[in-house]
Formats: C-alpha cells, sequence, structure tokens
C-alpha cells in the first residue's frame, strides 16, 4: 500500500468554515484601505535572494535561519518572500513609481519562513501590506495607525487590541545608542540568555526585546534608547502622539519595541492582542527612509506595516459560531422539480443577491428538511411535482414560526425579498 501523502508541516490547510474568516478580514481590509486612498498591488511570491539579504538584513533571524531558498535551474538563488516591504520597494524601483511622487499601495498574500510552527504562527502563512511611499512627516504616520483602528472597528475587535508605539531615531543615533548598549551588556554576559548573547554580536538592538525576565532586568539598568534620539526623530514622534492624542486614540510608549528587521527608522509600533496567548502581535510596522535608496533608487521616504492574517482570522473565529449562513435551503420533491430549483435559485441570486444553498441529488423530504435546518438558513424553499403544476411552491420559515405558505412562483422573488429584508 502506497504512503499517504500529507501537507508539509507549517503548511495549514484552510477548511470552508475557518477561510470565511480569512475572506472577512480581507474584505474589510480591502473596504476600509479603499477609503483612505490606497490602491491595491500584486506582487511576486519569488524573488531574487540578494533583495531580502540587503533590505531586510543579512543579521536578522529571518536572512539568517528562516528563509526558503534555493537555486533555480540557471542558478540564480531565489526566495520565497518571507515578508512583503522589500518586494514592494523592489516594485516601485522598477516601475519609476517613487521619485517626486506619493504612492498608497497595499498588498495581501502568503509569506513563508522556516520557524517552529505553533497556534497562529505558520511557515507559509498570509499577510496583509500597507506601504506609503513619499511622505516623511508624521501625519501620514497617524493616518496609518487611525486606518488600522477603522480596521478594528469594522471587524468588531478594536476592544481586543491595544497600540505601542516607539521612536527608534536616525542611523547615526541609533548608532551610538548600540555602541553604549554593547558596551553595558559585555560587561553583563553571563547575565544574557542564549539568543541575546548570539545578538550581542549581530544585531544587538533586537536583544531590547528579548522575552527573558533576566535579560529584561539586565537591561533596566542599561542605557535608553530615548536618551540617544536626534532633535528630528524626537520631535517626529512627539508630534505623531500629539495627532493621536487629538484623534482621542489610546496608545502606551514602549522603549522596548524595535522591530525585527534592519530598515527601519523613527516611527515603529504594533498593535497586540491577549487573546492569543505568546502570539499577541497581529500587527507591526515602522518608518523606513532609507529603503528606497538601498536599491539604487533616488531617496524617498517610506512607512507601512503587516498585519498577520492568520491571527486576526483566529480572533474573529473565537467570536463567532458561524458566519453569513444561506438566505433559502431550496428543496425539490420529484424528478420534474430538480430542474425548477435550480431555476428558481438563480433567480433568487441573480435579483437578490441572496445566498442560497441547492439541495442536489435525490432525497426524502424528511431528510432534506434537516439539511435545510442544519444550514442555518431562516428559509426553505419546497418546489415539488404537485405544486408546479398549478405553479406554486411552499416557503417554511425555519427559525420562527414553523409556518409553512405556498405562493405563486412568480411571486417567490418578491416574497423571499421581504422576509429576508
Amino acid at each position: 500500500m502506497s504512503q499517504t501523502i500529507k501537507a508539509i508541516r507549517g503548511m495549514q490547510d484552510l477548511m470552508p468554515e475557518r477561510k470565511r474568516y480569512y475572506r472577512k478580514v480581507e474584505d474589510a481590509a480591502r473596504s476600509i484601505f479603499s477609503q483612505y486612498g490606497f490602491q491595491e498591488v500584486g506582487l511576486p511570491i519569488l524573488e531574487s535572494t540578494p533583495l531580502f539579504k540587503r533590505l531586510v538584513g543579512e543579521a536578522t533571524d529571518i536572512v539568517e535561519k528562516e528563509m526558503y531558498t534555493f537555486d533555480d535551474r540557471n542558478g540564480d538563488s531565489m526566495t520565497l518572500r518571507p515578508e512583503g516591504t522589500a518586494g514592494l520597494v523592489r516594485f516601485v524601483n522598477e516601475h519609476g513609481l517613487a521619485f517626486n511622487q506619493t504612492q498608497k499601495l497595499w498588498y495581501a498574500g502568503p509569506m513563508f519562513r522556516y520557524e517552529r510552527p505553533q497556534k497562529g504562527r505558520y511557515r507559509q502563512f498570509e499577510q496583509i501590506g500597507v506601504e506609503c511611499i513619499g511622505l516623511p512627516g508624521p501625519d501620514v504616520d497617524a493616518e496609518l495607525l487611525l486606518m488600522c483602528r477603522a480596521l478594528w472597528q469594522a471587524l468588531g475587535i478594536e476592544q481586543s487590541v491595544r497600540l505601542e508605539l516607539n521612536s527608534i531615531g536616525d542611523v547615526s543615533s541609533r548608532r551610538a545608542f548600540i555602541d553604549a548598549l554593547v558596551a553595558y551588556l559585555s560587561e553583563h554576559v553571563d547575565a544574557l540568555d542564549e539568543d541575546s548573547r548570539r545578538r550581542l554580536e549581530t544585531n544587538p538592538l533586537r536583544i531590547l526585546d528579548s522575552k527573558s525576565a533576566q535579560t529584561q532586568a539586565l537591561l533596566k539598568e542599561g542605557p535608553k534608547l530615548e536618551a540617544y534620539l536626534d532633535a528630528d526623530s524626537a520631535n517626529h514622534f512627539e508630534a505623531l502622539c500629539a495627532i493621536l492624542d487629538a484623534a482621542q486614540m489610546p496608545y502606551e510608549i514602549n522603549r522596548q519595541i524595535v522591530r525585527g528587521l534592519d530598515y527601519y527608522n523613527r516611527t515603529v509600533f504594533e498593535w497586540i492582542t491577549d487573546d492569543l496567548g505568546a502570539q499577541g502581535t497581529v500587527c507591526g510596522g515602522g518608518r523606513y527612509d532609507a529603503l528606497v535608496g538601498q536599491l539604487g533608487g533616488r531617496d524617498a521616504s517610506g512607512v507601512g506595516f503587516a498585519m498577520g492574517v492568520d491571527r486576526l482570522a483566529l480572533m474573529l473565529e473565537q467570536r463567532s459560531d458561524q458566519d453569513d449562513p444561506p438566505h433559502v435551503y431550496a428543496i425539490s420533491v420529484g424528478e420534474s422539480a430538480r430542474t425548477q430549483v435550480l431555476l428558481l435559485a438563480e433567480q433568487l441570486r441573480h435579483r437578490l443577491g441572496a445566498r442560497v444553498i441547492v439541495h442536489l441529488g435525490a432525497g426524502k423530504l424528511k431528510a432534506q428538511m434537516k439539511k435545510a435546518d442544519a444550514s442555518g438558513a431562516p428559509l426553505a424553499l419546497i418546489v415539488a411535482e404537485d405544486e408546479l403544476a398549478a405553479g406554486e411552491v411552499s416557503l417554511r420559515d425555519l427559525r420562527n414560526t414553523g409556518d409553512q405558505q405556498r405562493i405563486k412562483a412568480t411571486e417567490l422573488v418578491e416574497a423571499v425579498a421581504g422576509l429576508i429584508s
């Protein structure tokens, strides 16, 4: 007997009852982003490996140990995209969209990272990313955060997420802080956790968001990033906070947030929930004002964020038993009725936009009614041969009275419209 082939570890199958929540997140995002003037673009899943090494940073965890990288048949190194911003910056550079222009763009799709799978974290995961190129001020940072809030409101999760903010300054101020941090931590290497000891040599800034309580206690006595901020970054952050205050948006300043990628500067932020345990970050981002220039284009400021659709869908799933049941479950009794029920269902779909499930194939009336009840539909349409001969069909209320009425087939659309409106 041949061995059963299963999905690759960390690559999840989505059953219809789960996929609906993914679609709900993306549909809400598409609607909200359009209100704010953002346009959707499509980006390749596969990119040249040097793109991520140059922009994401060779010392990051993503590039060091999480990328799916391989040589193609020409011997060129290719990588399944681990994040979206690098590909978006390549996109605007390649198509001449950055210089002296403002671009407000968003994208959605799968990303890939080789890491330990767990609830809310997968090796293939879905992200929605938003990027704004060409606007350097704090007002665009604020608009992105306000747009996030609008999305959380649309999804009904506003009370379950909180915003945490920080500023990590420009390159020179950050370098001065890193030098001071390394000097301090080098005197306390034995007190650091294993990951932090490794990052001390490769990416010291990431030590700030270590999950080790001992390391965090050590950091409290060390140099503080805010003390090294350049004046422009400090003013930018102060102006951002003032806009959020005026918009009555709650936020916390968390000086430990640095994000995991090398390209960030100034504003960084995370939206966090307590509903998902350890996988609490559902959205994160910040400014990346030097990134466009790093790919050979003219300098253009940038800011953006990415949200984890898997985690947002999980939050929605925990709040709802079933979304969008059909309006009508259509049943036929008798061979000649099986064609007519299909035609009547088409009328309801096309003229009303109703969601209609038709029981396909043969089946006794009692069995079909059980399926109608289980579908969650409020109405059952019953098309029987004897009624059709008189030009009539039946509608049964499945949720309230249980009453059944015979109506003319020509009046079906009007009758259903009155019952589901």
